[in-house]
């Protein structure tokens, strides 16, 4: 089979085309930008252009997949609909491949990538095959995809953008979140919910759903989950709540990382260390829980979480030496950046922290700009980039200035991009962190280097 992907750099649509081509198919694609990510891709022998030309396509394609990321107004989307190639979306392509296998399904509105990440690490330590599609790049796997022989789990991040997720129908579901985004799509948190609850309704009969205890769909007096729950095929997880029935406890701070205790009904695992953020415990947590339920053991458990190394750009470390910390984290949502910054409020206290934030979409920033400006307020000193338009074009009134005149930090400041790498060794601080889900992560790079050799 001939596959041509538009939007191959995403993180999504780039597992999808490495799945197509280690099964042996030829596969193509367009993006509108060269990336490290689709640098590799080509490494791997993916075949990718970077100019909206229809000449670039090859003729004899069997199947075209794109992502609402990109707008069908592209030369290419056009070209390949005239030709009356079949065309389909990422989310529908990841049903099909869901389909016959028990699908672990990851949902919510943070927190999806690593909890994912993590499940496939203890399953892998366990010695359960099984398949990936992940929102990141996995730094066990350096990989986003993952396709195991005799696998009968894959393990999908449920994207609840455009109603992705309701492709789905998992086996086993979690629901880390269900706070508001993507409000231009849903309009109002109600409608959302109401997308979270029918993708829980997707869940196998036999299945189980595992929901983080404070989401916002437990609520909702009409929530299948409330069934699921009553009927025993549903229970909640917290990161500390011991009324949740799996929850982590005995939690210590160590340096670069935590170690915790894990208890369900059934179960206790003593002494589990993680090497991350203190806001991945809950994520940890779920991970476990699932894992427990495809199989299993405490020490299996124990070992992967040891084992595991992150997702990349999820509080990952970029510089740890005596002058400087660097963290670099997808943070872009106010609640993402409320968790990363005071995570690094409790592994480094007493800490000068300095943080480095990209907007991302317009829409957002206009719905979430006081939200933003009050977590950002919790660092020392701030740094914005203009925002990140991603598939948006520009709001009349809305720029990253909106966050900026709401922060309470007197060190505060609108950088170019040019500027930032002008300046970023002048930033005073013990740790600095980059956050945000538009392109920052092409000036990390620069920004390592330069710290490095700053002292």
């Amino acid at each position: 089979m001939n596959y041509y992907f538009i939007g191959i750099g995403g993180i999504g649509m780039s597992a999808l085309a490495r799945y197509f081509k280690q099964r042996g198919d030829n596969v193509y694609g367009y993006d509108h930008a060269e990336s490290p990510l689709t640098h590799q891709l080509e490494h791997e022998g993916i075949v990718v252009h970077y100019d909206d030309n229809p000449a670039k396509i090859p003729t004899d394609i069997d199947l075209c997949i794109y992502t609402p990321a990109v707008p069908r107004t592209t030369e290419v989307y056009r070209h390949m609909e005239a030709r009356g190639v079949k065309i389909v979306k990422r989310s529908q392509m990841l049903g099909e491949l869901t389909r016959g296998k028990r699908c672990i399904a990851v949902a919510g509105s943070h927190g999806k990538t690593t909890t994912s990440g993590m499940i496939v690490t203890l399953l892998q330590e366990a010695g359960i095959a099984v398949d990936a599609f992940l929102g990141g790049i996995h730094k066990n796997l350096d990989s986003n995809m993952l396709c195991q022989t005799g696998s009968k789990y894959v393990v999908v991040e449920a994207d609840e953008y455009d109603r992705s997720f309701l492709h789905l129908h998992p086996y086993l579901s979690v629901i880390t979140s269900t706070d508001a985004d993507h409000l231009d799509i849903y309009g109002t948190h109600a409608n959302l919910l109401e997308a979270f609850d029918q993708f829980a309704s997707q869940t196998d009969e036999d299945g189980h759903i595992f929901i983080q205890s404070n989401a916002s769909l437990l609520a909702a007096h009409q929530s299948f989950v409330l069934q699921r729950i009553s009927n025993g095929h549903a229970s909640c997880y917290s990161g500390k709540a011991s009324n949740a029935t799996h929850h982590a406890s005995n939690i210590r701070i160590e340096q670069h990382g935590i170690r915790f205790d894990y208890t369900d009904n059934h179960l206790t695992i003593n002494d589990i260390y993680l090497q991350s953020a203190p806001y991945n415990i809950e994520n940890a947590v779920a991970a476990i829980a699932v894992a427990i339920a495809c199989g299993a053991d405490a020490d299996a458990i124990r070992r992967g979480m040891a084992h595991f190394s992150g997702i990349r750009r999820r509080f990952d470390y970029r510089v740890c030496n005596s002058h400087i910390i660097y963290i670099d984290d997808y943070a872009h949502h106010p609640r993402e950046l409320a968790a990363a910054i005071d995570s690094a409020r409790q592994l480094y206290p007493n800490k000068r922290i300095a943080g480095i934030f990209q907007p991302h979409l317009y829409s957002r920033t206009a719905d979430f700009y006081r939200e933003f400006a009050t977590s950002l307020s919790a660092l020392d000193d701030v740094t914005l980039l203009d925002i990140y338009p991603a598939r948006e074009e520009p709001i009349a009134g809305v720029s990253s200035l909106l966050i900026l005149d709401n922060i309470t930090s007197s060190h505060r400041r609108l950088y170019s991009k040019e500027q930032l790498i002008q300046h970023v060794t002048e930033i005073d601080c013990d740790v600095l962190m980059t956050l945000g889900a538009g392109d920052i992560d092409r000036l990390v790079p620069t920004i390592e280097e330069k710290l490095l050799n700053s002292k």
